[in-house]
């Protein structure tokens, strides 16, 4: 795992923040990442201090997996499919600043709304 940008740590704390604001959602601490819960399936998991892919990003999980936004996923360029684990649905978005901050918030909503 590697270490969090310091820009990373503070665009998650701000997206962290927003989630919890939605119905349901809640956290638990897993490795220098914080997880994200809708009741009790896991969403997404944001940087504390660490990292999974690259310093600037996090991971989110999508299932089940709509073809279409699994083909829309592919066509952005900040988030890793090449390098994901089809099975577990786990994608990773790089926030490159804080102008990627609604686009991933948007791809936070998308696995929150298929945590059902």
């Amino acid at each position: 795992m590697l270490r969090a940008s310091e820009e990373t740590k503070q665009l998650a704390a701000m997206l962290g923040n927003e989630l919890l604001t939605w119905p349901k959602v809640s956290t638990r601490p897993m490795f220098g990442l914080r997880g994200y819960y809708r009741g009790k399936k896991i969403f997404a998991a944001l940087p504390v201090t660490r990292t999974i892919k690259n310093p600037n990003s996090f991971i989110f999980r999508v299932e089940p997996m709509p073809l279409e936004l699994l083909e829309q996923a592919r066509k952005e360029q900040r988030i890793d499919t090449e390098n994901s684990v089809p099975s577990a649905k786990w994608l990773s978005f790089t926030l490159n600043s804080e102008a990627d901050f609604r686009e991933a918030l948007w791809w936070l909503n998308q696995a929150y709304e298929h945590a059902k």
